[in-house]
């Protein structure tokens, strides 16, 4: 569809990936098309016996696919080194759509213990509730993965780094083990984005992502994107996509294709200031811990050097007085917001009760809560670093720190 981009480097894939000059315009950037119906001669759409569309034409419904959507795919693909993606309408839409193309009810899914809030309620709740066995596992842990496999596992889902405490997969090591194993493995890797690891290089079968986070890097289009090799993607596109519905807008794709155009360099810069600021924090007296994966006192700094390409931008700590530091972060904070989500231009805050978590979303075993007690504590704080000047940052940070 777009121009042959092979062999050129990522930024060149970013920019020019999916899009091609209008032949009748002359527009180089892409056009948001808005139909939902596509114009075809007679005789060039009909339906397979499974009630899907098949057309001999490129887009007949915007439901089964439609122009933006296919260049956002196509750009997705070329910056993943892989065949195919298939776009949603958010996030957890890609993620529980795969899931559900992916088991039967008599499947078994292996489960990060620690993972996005909408993957561990979906998993815990919806989905054993229709019939799927599904079980959890520290994946940083290859013996508490070795352990908790079973004969009918058929897929074995992760996040690298994970959300919310940065934990990181050895996505190689544990892609060895899954598949000796005859299971699939699918990695979520919203946190790094194909300019940071791109899993399906180190053996893994799925990767999905959330396109509002770090993709889209402005905080104003939802989206999913699941992606690996043609043939299960065009399953999933004609089975799920089409029949669940989850499509994504012409608007939304348009946004997120114009954000991936600066996505290497945004990812670069995001890293440079997250750095900085884990360092501040590190060697701030009234800091108690910090979690980023490019400090040397990461649990897992090793396999950062050698599974990512940069630390990205996310990075999570707490301090000696928790309750008190949080309580004036409204009075103090003059550049962080105060909100959920991540991966935008702007700075964002966080606070993450292990309490409530548990409660309301991981509801881990004794043992697994234990794990996680020892990265998080009772609670700590998120920051996603976002664009400004790594110096403001540290400013606000040491402004609101100046309570304790």
């Amino acid at each position: 569809m777009g121009r042959d981009l092979k062999g050129m480097g990522f930024s060149t894939r970013a920019v020019h990936g999916g899009i091609q000059q209008d032949p009748v315009t002359g527009a180089i950037g892409p056009h948001i098309a808005t139909s939902t119906n596509f114009a075809a001669e007679y005789g060039t759409i009909g339906f397979s016996a499974e009630g899907t569309v098949e057309e001999a034409v490129p887009f007949a419904y915007a439901r089964e696919g439609h122009p933006n959507a296919a260049q956002l795919e196509e750009k997705l693909a070329l910056l993943e080194g892989t065949s195919a993606a298939v776009v949603f309408s958010s996030g957890i839409a890609a993620i529980s759509g795969l899931i559900l193309q992916l088991l039967e009810p008599e499947d078994h899914l292996l489960v990060s213990d620690v993972s996005y809030a909408g993957t561990a309620e979906f998993t815990r709740g919806l989905l054993r509730r229709k019939g799927i066995s599904v079980t959890f596992a520290d994946m940083s842990d290859l013996d508490d993965v070795k352990a908790a496999l079973r004969p009918n596992t058929r897929l074995v889902y992760a996040e690298t780094p994970c959300n919310p405490v940065l934990k990181l997969v050895d996505i190689a090591a544990l892609a060895q083990l899954v598949h000796g194993d005859g299971a699939e493995l699918c990695i979520d890797g919203t946190f790094a984005t194909p300019a940071v690891t791109r899993p399906l290089e180190l053996g893994a079968d799925y990767v999905v992502y959330s396109l509002t986070k770090y993709m889209g890097g402005h905080g104003d289009a939802l989206g999913g994107a699941v992606l690996g090799e043609a043939a299960p993607m065009n399953r999933l596109r004609h089975e799920v996509g089409v029949h669940l519905g989850g499509t994504l807008s012409a608007f939304n794709c348009w946004l997120i294709l114009r954000g991936l155009e600066t996505l290497p360099i945004r990812m670069a810069a995001y890293a440079r200031g997250a750095s900085q600021v884990a360092q501040f924090l590190a060697d701030h007296p009234m800091v108690t811990w910090v979690r980023y994966p490019g400090l040397r006192s990461h649990p897992h700094y090793a396999l950062a050097q050698r599974q990512m390409i940069s630390p990205s931008g996310m990075i999570a700590f707490d301090v000696v007085d928790h309750e008190r530091f949080g309580r004036g972060l409204k009075d103090q904070l003059k550049i962080f917001h105060f909100a959920a989500s991540l991966g935008l231009s702007r700075s964002l805050i966080l606070d993450v009760s292990t309490a409530d978590l548990q409660r309301t979303t991981f509801q881990l075993d004794e043992e697994h809560l234990r794990r996680y007690r020892e990265w998080a504590g009772d609670a700590f704080f998120r920051l996603s670093i976002g664009l400004e000047d790594p110096d403001d940052l540290i400013a606000d940070l040491e402004r609101a720190l100046s309570v304790l």
